[in-house]
């Protein structure tokens, strides 16, 4: 195993015997100079092929084998997952055909209304769609390959202060976590928000290794482009990079203080410019601001999607709230909700041993002058794992299991750090205990959640505690054994720690995930996202159709969510099938006919058709690719339109068809809401017709006084 270390700083050289005394040229790697000092190193195509000199030979085949690895893993069965969640999917189609409706992240072409996040995600997936045009694969292609990326940048960050061993270890963790696996093949914003503060991570560390204020604004803008993915969520990593950068950078105090301002400054340019032009364009020249009550994108960042996370206090929310002690309809708050039957199997396999590791290479860098790497390296990975780990723990608001692939990178980073270091002092008792504790929390734990579901029988979780557990007391007396054995030792420990989460990455690849709530790995007799036991309530949400809920597949949760799918209508049987709690909060599929009937005349309308909830228009949208009004955004509580603005659509004859099976306010939404106001208004004034086996009303024809409420027709 390389155990080669290396600081830049002269102050530093006594961290290792094989570090150079002067810091490394400009532009060379610190691993090339500890190699060959004073050496700039190869050419760049000989490094490309061959990686950097000192690397061991089969560094660079090993790093290429594991993206490729990674790569044939997320694309395996991609499009199984369809237009997975089609919420999304009907804003990238709308911004694959308006350059507005890409720049606001649109629901539809025409900009009625946003989606709830700022775009950023969106834009990568609508310049996807306008080049290869729409399909599942072409959506989610994007989300592959940031996947791809994130390992390979978690790999170059370890790989640079530690070893192209730790490296690779990491890089393998990162590759095979199960919410990983699952959020990098699928829509929502978490796959680049977790890329994004992977990357700024990586360029904190060079501005501590160079004290470099042009890293650190590099990080500032990689923390912007966060926030235009996922808002505050970004936020929780910038305390400790932050405090990395100001205690142990290599530069002088006023550097560091000067570097920290330029990242917040680079932080707030790279993200303020959208938020800038949102605020100041009126109201009437763009698109409403979905998930907001007031079409102020500000209210929206710091109240839903920010504070009201945390209290649980969201107004508009899917669900009941909780408060500073439960999650409401999220589950139960606490410092074991990542650990319990939903959440478990997502990201918890090695968070035990990530922090045992945390702990030990924090204490054997204890006494490393102030500029050393590599404690600067466990404040950027470790802080990052604390504080959204605790943040998730203990927030009372909307808490999805899919959240947690934002803890991914961190507990892959420091599995990686954390071995290689402690393997490296494995003379000192307390590197040697550290190591034989890690491996053993790794198989318990992996034991414990296995038990959880009969996926794989007993056979997995008992070889995974037996070949842990031994390997774990073996460790404490490697030093003692013979150097032949010590292979054996360390791949008994790696496959016990990763055999569970990669039976739940092939789990979670081998079936579609759709809607908007998924979950990796098979059934655990969770709720589909819901987190420990909270559940939705019954009869709240449902896609449109006919009352025949779906059956959901036990990979994801589906047998209870394809049940209560049917407590509010499914569209068919399959509608109610994957993708946690059988599909719920997914688009239906729109039939032949109603695709024939609202494509008629298209280009008469400025929309198509209007469906309360983004889901329900959704639907029509990605099955006509045109564009279709989702009247109160995702909930159907959103006050957009008005009833009053609605009417002067319809006068105007910009809105063809009324999806009446949409009826009503929406979650959250009232009877006294602006959604349930149209559906009133709808009802009592134009005619009912039938296309295929959904009810639309057509609001080109008014009902007459001797025909109010009577009138129906059928369109085949």
């Amino acid at each position: 195993m390389d155990t080669m270390t290396f600081t830049p700083a002269p102050s530093a050289a006594a961290t290792s015997a094989t570090t150079s005394t002067a810091p490394p040229p400009t532009g060379v790697r610190p691993d090339e100079v500890d190699a060959h000092p004073g050496s700039p190193g190869r050419g760049r195509i000989a490094r490309i092929w061959h990686g950097p000199e000192g690397d061991p030979a089969w560094a660079r085949p090993a790093l290429l084998g594991l993206l490729l690895g990674t790569a044939v893993l997320y694309f395996y069965n991609l499009t199984s997952s369809g237009y997975a969640n089609s919420f999304y999917s009907a804003a990238v189609q709308a911004g694959s055909a308006s350059w507005k409706a890409f720049f606001y992240g649109s629901s539809d072409a025409a900009s009625s209304i946003t989606v709830d996040k700022p775009p950023a995600s969106l834009w990568l997936m609508a310049l996807s769609v306008r080049v290869l045009g729409l399909s599942s694969f072409a959506i989610l292609l994007p989300q592959v390959l940031m996947g791809v990326g994130t390992v390979g940048v978690v790999y170059a960050a370890v790989k640079r202060y530690f070893s192209t061993a730790a490296g690779l270890l990491a890089g393998v963790v990162m590759a095979l976590t199960p919410v990983a696996v699952l959020m990098f093949r699928f829509n929502n914003p978490d796959a680049l928000l977790t890329f994004l503060m992977a990357l700024g991570a990586y360029a904190t560390m060079r501005s501590v290794e160079k004290g470099s204020i042009r890293w650190m604004a590099i990080t500032g803008v990689f923390i912007g482009l966060g926030f235009l993915t996922k808002t505050l969520q970004v936020f929780l990593v910038v305390p400790f990079f932050g405090l990395a950068y100001l205690l142990f950078a290599n530069t002088t105090l006023r550097r560091r203080i000067i570097g920290s301002i330029a990242a917040l400054a680079a932080m707030v340019l790279s993200a303020g410019w959208w938020v800038a032009v949102v605020e100041l364009v009126p109201a009437s020249m763009r698109p409403y601001i979905g998930g907001s009550q007031d079409n102020d994108f500000l209210s929206l960042t710091f109240g839903y999607n920010g504070f009201g996370r945390l209290t649980g206090n969201e107004t508009g929310s899917v669900g009941g709230g909780g408060n500073g002690t439960s999650g409401g309809n999220w589950g139960a708050t606490g410092i074991g909700r990542l650990f319990n039957s939903e959440i478990g199997g997502q990201i918890s396999w090695l968070i035990p041993s990530a922090v045992i590791l945390l702990a030990v290479g924090l204490f054997l860098r204890s006494r490393m002058p102030r500029t050393d790497l590599r404690r600067a390296a466990y404040v950027v990975w470790g802080g990052w794992l604390l504080v959204t780990g605790l943040t998730f723990s203990f927030m009372a608001g909307i808490f999805h299991a899919y959240y947690t692939v934002a803890l991914a990178p961190a507990v892959a980073a420091l599995v990686g750090m954390g071995a290689v270091e402690a393997w490296e002092k494995r003379h000192h008792p307390v590197a040697t205990i550290a190591l034989s504790a890690a491996t053993a929390a790794a198989s318990v734990w992996g034991f414990v959640l296995l038990t959880r579901t009969t996926a794989y029988g007993s056979w997995l979780r008992i070889g995974v505690l037996a070949i842990g557990l031994a390997a774990a007391f073996l460790l404490l007396a490697v030093n003692q054994l013979h150097k032949k054995a010590i292979p054996l030792v360390i791949a008994g420990a790696i496959a016990a720690g990763l055999a569970g989460p990669t039976a739940y990455s092939l789990s979670t690849v081998a079936t579609g995930h759709t809607g908007s709530i998924v979950d990796a790995g098979p059934s655990t007799g969770g709720m589909g996202g819901m987190g420990g036991g909270g559940g939705m309530p019954r009869g709240q949400f449902g896609p449109p159709g006919t009352t025949t809920g779906g059956t959901g597949t036990q990979a994801n949760g589906g047998t209870v969510g394809g049940t209560q799918g049917g407590t509010t209508g499914g569209t068919t049987g399959a509608q109610g099938g994957t993708g946690g709690m059988g599909g719920l909060l997914n688009a239906s599929t729109p039939s032949t006919e109603v695709v024939a009937a609202l494509s008629a005349n298209a280009g008469d309308y400025t929309w198509v058709a209007a469906a309360i909830g983004s889901q329900n228009a959704a639907g029509l949208q990605l099955g006509t690719q045109l564009p279709v009004m989702a009247i109160g955004g995702f909930n159907g509580s959103d006050p957009s339109p008005t009833l009053a603005q609605f009417e002067a659509y319809v006068k105007a004859g910009k809105i063809h068809y009324f999806l009446a099976s949409s009826t009503g306010g929406g979650p959250g939404g009232g009877s006294n809401g602006s959604a349930s106001q149209i559906s009133q208004w709808v009802a009592a004034s134009y005619t009912e017709v039938t296309i295929g086996s959904q009810t639309f009303y057509d609001l080109t024809q008014p009902l007459t006084s001797s025909t109010s409420g009577t009138s129906s027709t059928t369109t085949t």
